[in-house]
């Protein structure tokens, strides 16, 4: 009997805890203290009303409370703004569904900056890829997307930046940074990060690659690339280098050899026998470096180092720092490193730009047109219908006359009205619309110019239009071209009281510097080779 009248007390007290929401809550509060055996909305409530009174004061007493437990219990229902915390009696305290779900992508606040100092907060997530972050920006800015936009990690306290690959997680490089360093992620364009592709005869000259084992015949640039990427075989770099010693300041030269394993170094000359090869570093857990204040803060030979680096935040003390002869020396050792190191990834970084980890990447997107050789040929407009010119000699003469026709007409440009040979203030005018042009840096020296096109890429065609500094009436074209950069003099030419441009003596005029870049843009012309990609100084 007392086994089913307790039965019927709990069955009583479950009933009016469905039935009440301020039941409910009280079984939230017993939940939050932590008994078993408080979860239950305490059934003595209802319990007392099933049994006789042995006396009438105490069923007077009885009446009391059970007539004040039923206006408790008949209170108006009340909302409660925590449903989240209450669940049945019967559920066990430690329920999942009492615990938030556990974000696996937990984001973070990163800051990018662009080469004129402006910078932008992001917030991203913890798997975010390098590509993701260029392609975020790339959307935001409304930019033009030719694949060569790249995220640098920039350390001013070595005086030190690297190119973070497409496939690197952002959030893993921020975390080998120190506390107190004040390093950046700077966004930009790198037109030579892929570049080894399109023409590895320019990366890897011949002086300079060896074989482990004997090779029929010669090797192309191109199967040179491919034994890179193989896991079987692979191409010797040799060469002399100059070597830092760890804690002096003085510098080594020393022959260098660089094989799958690791940079060694011979003890004797140029000795590749086992026994004088002595290694120097591997970078599996090392990151490779340009070095940009080398002469001044390490007392570099020249201004082509580089250096190797651990992942993990490290001092001067544990760079491992290289020094090359020349530009062209330094990319070879880079990019030998960069695909020992990588292999078969960098390859698909090239091939498949928008594809990323975090799937974030937007490969429903189509990348926008940008001029490049491929979309650039020389038209013929002069007949009734126009026509590609195919044959070179023919391009050029109707370049040199296209040339001679654009003096003759004497254009005003950007809306100015009135008599071709009358202004003296529309040739001033049309003197100064290049400065709005992206490609046109006003007064940078010759250095800067040099700094900007190797930090966007030696490949054939960067280039950038700044002023003269040795003579103010003049402009300067610096390009680049077979790994090398080459200024070109921009003279003004007057003729029938108008002013025009030249860089071929006079041959070729042009009324302002916007004519001569498009048509060098076209056509090669005095040229090493056409414009392609010109440097520009961008704002986030």
């Amino acid at each position: 009997m007392t086994t089913s009248l307790q039965d019927g007390q709990s069955a009583a007290g479950r009933a009016a805890a469905r039935d009440s929401p301020l039941a409910v809550q009280v079984c939230g509060a017993a939940q939050g203290r932590g008994d078993a055996r408080d979860l239950a909305p305490a059934p003595w409530l209802h319990a007392r009303a099933l049994l006789p009174p042995p006396d009438g004061t105490r069923g007077c007493a009885a009446d009391r409370r059970k007539k004040k437990d039923l206006d408790v219990l008949e209170m108006p229902s009340i909302p409660n703004p925590f449903p989240e915390l209450c669940c049945s009696p019967f559920t066990s305290v430690l329920s999942a569904g009492l615990f938030p779900k556990a974000n696996s992508r937990k984001k973070q606040v990163i800051k990018v900056y662009s080469e004129d100092e402006t910078s932008r907060a992001l917030e991203v997530p913890s798997d975010i890829t390098s590509r993701d972050v260029c392609q975020l920006l790339i959307l935001k800015n409304h930019y033009v997307d030719d694949h060569s936009w790249t995220l640098f990690e920039h350390l001013p306290h070595l005086g030190l930046e690297r190119t973070i690959e497409d496939h690197e997680l952002v959030i893993e490089v921020l975390s080998n940074w120190g506390m107190e360093e004040d390093n950046k992620l700077y966004f930009r364009k790198n037109y030579a990060k892929y570049e080894f592709f399109k023409n590895p005869m320019y990366f890897f000259p011949e002086h300079m690659v060896s074989f482990s084992t004997e090779t029929n015949g010669e090797i192309s640039p191109t199967q040179i690339l491919q034994m890179f990427l193989s896991s079987s075989t692979y191409p010797e770099i040799h060469g002399f280098l100059h070597a830092k010693e760890q804690g002096k300041k003085s510098w080594k030269k020393i022959y260098f050899l660089l094989r799958r394993s690791g940079l060694y170094f011979s003890t004797k000359g140029t000795s590749k026998e086992p026994r004088h090869l002595q290694f120097f570093s591997e970078f599996g857990n090392s990151d490779i470096y340009v070095s940009l204040t080398g002469k001044k803060k390490h007392g570099a030979p020249t201004n082509y180092g580089f250096c190797f680096k651990p992942n993990k935040t490290g001092g001067p003390r544990d760079l491992k720092m290289l020094c090359a002869e020349e530009e062209q020396s330094r990319t070879c050792w880079m990019t030998a490193i960069r695909l020992l190191k990588y292999g078969m990834q960098l390859y698909q970084n090239y091939m498949h730009p928008y594809h990323g980890r975090s799937g974030s990447s937007s490969q429903s997107i189509s990348p926008m047109r940008s001029i490049s050789e491929n979309s650039l040929v020389a038209m013929d407009f002069s007949g009734r219908k126009s026509r590609v010119i195919e044959n070179p000699t023919e391009a050029l003469s109707v370049a040199v006359e296209e040339g001679l026709a654009w003096r003759k007409k004497g254009c005003l440009r950007l809306g100015i009205h009135g008599s071709p040979t009358a202004s003296s203030q529309s040739s001033t005018t049309n003197m100064a619309i290049h400065r709005s042009q992206p490609w046109f840096h006003h007064k940078i020296s010759r250095d800067e110019a040099q700094r900007l096109i190797i930090q966007q890429g030696l490949v054939d065609g960067v280039f950038l239009v700044r002023d003269s500094q040795s003579n103010p009436k003049t402009f300067v074209l610096s390009m680049s071209h077979a790994q090398k950069i080459k200024h070109f003099q921009i003279i003004p030419v007057e003729d029938d009281g108008e002013m025009f441009h030249t860089l071929d003596e006079g041959h070729t005029r042009f009324t302002d510097l916007i004519q001569l870049v498009e048509f060098y843009q076209l056509n090669k012309g005095v040229l090493p080779c056409k414009l392609k990609h010109y440097c520009a100084r961008i704002a986030l």
